[in-house]
C-alpha cells in the first residue's frame, strides 16, 4: 500500500516520503483494518510532523488524524459492533495513520459515519465537531441569546463553531483574516464577520454588543487574538482555550481576570476519549443528528490526491486554507 511516513522530525514537505510499497497494517485485539476513503487535515497533523504534538509517535510513523474508511477487518473482541464494508469516521491508531490506502482504528474510537454526508464530509465531521460541542456546551456552557465570538471562523475548527454556536441559538462574531475568508465566514452564517486584517475586532465587537462585550470566545489561535479578547469579554464571560494556531502560548493575567470576573477554560478534547468515552458516543449521536437536520454541514475546502497531502500539510500550516482540505487516496 502506499503510505506517507517521516523518520525525523521537521516541516511535513521536508521529512515526509510517500512510501509505495509500505505494509498493510494488521488490526490488534480490539482493533479494525479500514480502507481509507477520505483524510480531512488538521493542524494537529502538523505539528506532529514537527514533533510538537502531547503525543509523539515512534519514527517512523504515518501521520493523519481523522479520517472516513471502509471496515476491511477486525481484530479479535471487537465482536459484532462493526461489519466489513461499513463505513466510520474517527481518529486512527498512531503510528498507522491514516495518510494511507489503509489505517488501524480502535473500535472505541470508530463511529459510524452519518449517512447524509459523503466521505470527504464525514471525515471532517469528527474531530472539529466534537471539539466545538464539548467547548460550547461542557466548557463555556453557551445559552441561547448569548454573544458568540469565533477567531479563525473560517477554518477547520473555527466554521464548526460558528455552525454549532448558530445551531445552539447564539448571535454569532466571526473573525477572519482576508476577504475571502470573510465571505467564507458568512455563508457559514454568522451575525457579523469581521476581517481582522481591516477592523479592529475588539472595537468591532464592543460597538455590536452595545459595550457589554463576548460572552463566550472560541479561541484556536492564541496570541493577539487571546490578548484582545481579554479586552472585549462581557461580565461573567468564558473565554476558551482551543489551540495555539498563531504559534504563541499566551501567559494569561490573572489579575485582569479577577478584576474584569470573566473565566479562562481549556479544553483538550482528546481526554474525554480515556476519560469520559460515553460522552463521546452521545455527543457522536447529537451531531449526527444536526447533520441529519441539515443544520450542521462540513466546510470543505478544497479536495486533493494522496500525492499532495505534504503540500497540503504545508498550505495548512501557512493558513492558506478554509474549512477542512481533504486527502483522496
Amino acid at each position: 500500500m502506499r503510505a506517507w511516513q517521516l523518520s525525523e522530525h521537521g516541516e511535513p514537505a521536508d521529512v515526509l516520503r510517500l512510501v509505495e510499497d509500505a505494509a498493510e497494517p494488521v488490526p490488534a485485539p480490539g482493533q479494525l483494518l479500514v480502507r481509507v476513503r477520505a483524510t480531512a487535515l488538521n493542524f494537529p497533523d502538523v505539528l506532529l510532523c514537527r514533533g510538537q504534538y502531547q503525543i509523539r509517535p515512534p519514527l517512523p510513523f504515518t501521520p493523519g488524524v481523522e479520517l472516513c474508511g471502509e471496515v476491511v477487518a477486525t481484530g479479535d473482541h471487537v465482536g459484532d459492533r462493526f461489519l466489513e464494508g461499513e463505513r466510520v469516521i474517527g481518529t486512527p491508531a498512531l503510528p498507522a495513520g491514516c495518510l494511507a490506502d489503509f489505517a488501524l482504528m480502535d473500535a472505541a474510537d470508530a463511529f459510524t459515519a452519518p449517512d447524509p454526508l459523503d466521505d470527504d464530509a464525514a471525515a471532517a465531521m469528527h474531530i472539529a465537531y466534537q471539539t466545538g460541542w464539548f467547548g460550547l456546551h461542557r466548557r463555556a456552557e453557551l445559552r441561547a441569546g448569548e454573544t458568540l465570538l469565533v477567531h479563525a471562523a473560517a477554518g477547520g475548527v473555527g466554521s464548526a463553531a460558528v455552525q454549532l454556536g448558530k445551531a445552539a441559538g447564539a448571535r454569532v462574531i466571526a473573525v477572519v483574516g482576508g476577504a475571502e475568508k470573510a465571505k467564507v465566514a458568512a455563508q457559514l452564517g454568522a451575525d457579523l464577520v469581521v476581517d481582522r486584517r481591516e477592523q479592529d475586532f475588539v472595537q468591532a465587537v464592543r460597538q455590536a454588543t452595545g459595550g457589554r462585550g463576548a460572552d463566550v470566545v472560541y479561541d484556536p489561535v492564541g496570541g493577539d487574538a487571546y490578548t484582545g479578547s481579554t479586552r472585549c469579554i462581557a461580565f461573567e464571560g468564558r473565554i476558551l482555550i482551543v489551540g495555539f494556531a498563531g504559534g504563541t502560548i499566551q501567559a494569561p493575567q490573572l489579575g485582569h481576570a479577577l478584576v474584569k470576573n470573566y473565566s479562562i477554560v481549556g479544553l483538550h478534547w482528546g481526554l474525554y476519549k480515556q476519560l469520559d468515552p460515553a460522552a463521546v458516543a452521545a455527543a457522536h449521536t447529537e451531531l449526527t443528528a444536526l447533520a441529519a437536520a441539515g443544520v450542521v454541514a462540513p466546510l470543505i475546502g478544497g479536495r486533493i490526491p494522496l500525492e499532495q497531502a505534504a503540500d497540503g500539510l504545508t498550505r495548512l500550516a501557512a493558513g492558506d486554507t478554509v474549512g477542512r482540505l481533504v486527502v483522496r487516496p
